[in-house]
């Protein structure tokens, strides 16, 4: 089992910043992948960034130059730094971990708005 707990969200203005952070505990050893997902209201979750334990990256089209994700693999932790935020960033951004062996895990989720 593994346990995700994000913190971070928020309301923040157009072109603001924020940052995401997710911390992971129990059977860390068995997890490669992190990452965010978010959903807005109507639509379906959809992959925002993810880094594999070798610190490879990918990001969804929409943020790329504009989020950065981070880990810290001694901390089990994964941060998402969000800049020149615009309206439809608005979401409820997930952390998620995944191990071939012991399939994918969510937090609980931390809603971020972006508004003026």
């Amino acid at each position: 089992q593994v346990q995700l707990v994000e913190s971070g969200g928020g309301l923040v203005q157009p072109g603001g910043s924020l940052i995401l952070s997710c911390a992971a505990s129990g059977s860390i050893s068995s997890i490669s992948v992190m990452g965010w997902y978010r959903q807005a209201p109507g639509k379906e979750r959809e992959l925002v960034a993810q880094i594999a334990r070798s610190g490879s990256t990918n990001y969804a089209d929409s943020v790329k130059g504009r989020f950065t994700i981070s880990r810290d693999n001694a901390k089990n932790t994964v941060s998402l730094q969000m800049n020149s935020l615009k309206s439809e960033d608005t979401a409820v951004y997930y952390c998620t971990a995944y191990g071939d062996v012991v399939g994918r895990y969510w937090g609980q989720g931390t809603q971020v708005t972006v508004s003026s």
